[in-house]
């Protein structure tokens, strides 16, 4: 049975780099943001971090909590009937859940966390979208009180602490899928 790894984290942790690792074992990817990205492109906004979460949140308030899950359930459904499943940036209790139900006995969470002060750096640098430190604590705040980011994190079947080199950090990940073929 074709398994479904969503990849959670605060900003900055490293959900893309494992993501990426992911996709290179064949992982088929779905980006729960892309839905973030239509809508702000429907309505011909900058792609900005207040935009960003003003869309993310108006989403949420159209389909709730589970919102991305939900726009983007027929895309997983598709694809993880060609392999396995890797869901990048699902925030809420409720899109886990909505994927629990929807994927029984199919669905792990990796939970990836990295020290703050070393995910602000990360995002303060980085090529695209990159952030200030003021907007990277905003972010965290929304995400942990507005979008319940906290329940996914806590529920993880697996943790990654990534202040790491990438070589250790694919090593992590070559673990958990290990792990997740023998099951």
């Amino acid at each position: 049975m074709n398994k479904i790894l969503a990849v959670v984290s605060m900003c900055g942790s490293g959900k893309s780099e494992v993501v990426k690792l992911l996709v290179a074992k064949k992982f088929q990817r779905v980006y729960f943001g892309t839905a973030t990205f239509e809508e702000m492109k429907k309505n011909n906004l900058p792609i900005t971090e207040a935009n960003e979460r003003a869309t993310r949140e108006n989403l949420r308030k159209k389909y709730g909590m589970a919102a991305m899950a939900v726009l983007n359930l027929d895309l997983i459904k598709n694809k993880i009937k060609l392999g396995n499943v890797v869901v990048e940036s699902l925030y809420s209790w409720e899109e886990y859940k909505l994927l629990a139900e929807t994927f029984p006995n199919q669905v792990s969470i990796i939970a990836i966390h990295a020290p703050k002060e070393q995910r602000y750096q990360r995002l303060s640098t980085r090529p695209v979208r990159p952030y200030t430190r003021e907007e990277v604590i905003s972010r965290d705040f929304s995400q942990i009180e507005n979008l319940h980011t906290g329940g996914p994190i806590a529920y993880a079947d697996f943790l990654i602490v990534n202040d790491k080199t990438l070589t250790e950090l694919s090593q992590e990940v070559d673990k958990i899928v290990s792990i997740l073929e023998d099951k």
